[in-house]
């Protein structure tokens, strides 16, 4: 497929605040600000970029495409399930014993797209509103079963596959349909509404976000599909609210990170944990945000250069060619 700067723009500015809420999350609960501005990304983060993972899933099924997808997926998810684990054991983490098929941490989401693709093969048989609706229909279901949780990613994958879904079946014309100006102007006025709720309801769940629980221990196990349904809603406005202001043009060296998210997702939990364990940083006032915010920008720069992406290619894409190459320049 040819590259749109426009879809690498938007991955550049996911990727950036998925570093950015993690580098948050130790904070948010002595600071009413700081828990609404993270629950505000979380609202729509991880639906945008699985709605985008799917829309670039339209190859989905050609032949060898699942050995192909192991190797980019599944072995990766192994390699750093490993690493992570011997990273939390330095760190004197009592969570560094975890099974193979409990994802360490972010982890989570390379085992779900996996699955996502796995089940894209039944669902894109299916007629475009008959399967996004069995596929949202499970993922309210899925809440009622305790048992369903963070083990395999289970619950996260079908909570989520409703955007990766969508994605796949959504055209790039029907997505830049997002930056007609009306739709700009609205979304204004959803993002902060949606802010300002979020404000005034300190108590609401973040569970409800990160989707690994059952309703049950979200203490709503009488409703919980009715609550989920307001999440996607909510997602679904959020993400199209945060698409509109994506800029469609060429930003340079900003835009061509856009193809280098995968790195930054993978090795920027290295980062975030060592931060954690070594209580580093505090945030009290907004110059401590934006210097954050600032460190966010920075991991993500340096985890999409050059030399961390030839010094970890291997592992992650199981080649070498940027190694070979820089060897054949000198």
């Amino acid at each position: 497929m040819k590259r749109n700067a426009f879809f690498d723009n938007a991955r550049v500015l996911l990727i950036f605040l998925v570093v950015f809420g993690h580098m948050l999350q130790p904070f948010i609960d002595g600071s009413r600000g700081l828990h609404t501005l993270y629950m505000w990304i979380y609202t729509f983060h991880m639906p945008a970029f699985i709605l985008l993972s799917g829309f670039f899933a339209k190859g989905s099924g050609d032949k060898g495409y699942i050995m192909k997808l192991a190797q980019k997926l599944l072995l990766p998810y192994l390699i750093f399930q490993i690493l992570y684990t011997l990273f939390y054991f330095l760190l004197g983490r009592e969570s560094w014993q975890a099974g193979i098929f409990d994802p360490q941490w972010s982890l989570w989401f390379l085992f779900s797209l996996f699955s996502w693709h796995m089940l894209l093969i039944l669902f894109k048989k299916m007629p475009i509103g008959v399967g996004i609706t069995l596929s949202v229909a499970v993922g309210l279901v899925v809440g009622y079963f305790g048992d369903i949780g963070h083990t395999f990613s289970l619950s996260r994958t079908f909570v989520f596959f409703p955007f990766f879904l969508i994605g796949y079946w959504l055209t790039e014309k029907q997505i830049l349909q997002v930056k007609r100006k009306s739709v700009k102007v609205t979304s204004l006025v959803i993002m902060a509404g949606l802010a300002a709720a979020l404000y005034y309801a300190p108590d609401f769940n973040s569970g409800w976000l990160l989707a690994s629980k059952s309703y049950g221990d979200l203490g709503m196990e009488d409703y919980g599909g009715l609550a989920r349904l307001s999440v996607y809603i909510t997602a679904a406005i959020m993400v199209t609210s945060i698409l509109a202001w994506v800029p469609t043009k060429n930003l340079g060296w900003v835009t061509s990170l856009g193809g280098r998210t995968l790195y930054v997702y993978l090795l920027h939990g290295f980062f975030i944990q060592f931060f954690r364990q070594a209580d580093l940083f505090e945030v009290n006032n907004v110059v401590d945000l934006l210097g954050i915010a600032g460190l966010s920008a920075i991991i993500v720069i340096v985890l999409s250069s050059r030399p961390i992406l030839g010094i970890w290619q291997p592992l992650i894409e199981g080649k070498a060619t940027i190694i070979k190459n820089t060897l054949r320049e000198i």
